[in-house]
């Protein structure tokens, strides 16, 4: 990607409007006339609607992991640590960037196709949070790290969702203590 200067003014767009309304129900009309530009500027710069999508999966996908990472290598290195470190980030994103819930998860519900290009994307995201959530399992000596790593990946993500609905507005430091609860027994609950 050639990222002009009109090109990132489409991408934060359509970033926004995305997220906002949908992948779906927001048009390239929509997006050029908010970044400014014509619809001949955001097809020159990205080819297609499909590629300005793959792209704010991307970056949205990048800047979490960046968020992440900052967040886990802040966290003492223990394995409890480490785990809070996870549902705390998320609650704390979800605060400030997720008032419409998960992006990957609101995309899925649009894009379940596997040969979308961004459906790679989409769940990629959950595959490298669920490898997260195995390394610690492992590194906490769970006699079945992948077991472990399976339900704390389900837990955070139906913590994220309810959140993410309104429904229940803290339950990512209600998961996370549950998580904590069983990390600390290295065993499934």
């Amino acid at each position: 990607m050639d990222w002009t200067p009109k090109a990132r003014l489409i991408l934060d767009a359509a970033s926004t409007l995305f997220y906002e309304h949908g992948i779906h129900a927001v048009g390239v009309d929509s997006i050029a006339d908010a970044a400014g530009v014509t619809k001949r500027t955001l097809y020159d710069r990205f080819g297609s609607k499909e590629q300005v999508v793959v792209e704010y999966l991307r970056a949205r996908n990048a800047a979490w992991q960046e968020f992440l990472r900052s967040r886990l290598d802040a966290a003492d290195a223990t394995p409890d640590a480490q785990l809070a470190a996870v549902f705390d980030a998320t609650r704390d994103w979800s605060a400030d960037r997720g008032h419409k819930g998960c992006a990957m998860i609101n995309a899925h519900a649009e894009i379940s196709d596997p040969a979308h290009p961004a459906h790679p994307l989409i769940v990629g995201q959950k595959h490298d949070l669920r490898d997260l959530l195995r390394s610690i399992a492992t590194d906490a000596g769970a006699p079945d790290a992948n077991a472990l790593a399976q339900r704390l990946f389900i837990l955070h993500e139906g913590a994220l969702v309810t959140a993410g609905m309104g429904v229940e507005p803290d339950a990512l430091d209600a998961a996370r203590d549950v998580a904590l609860e069983m990390i600390a027994g290295q065993q499934p609950i």
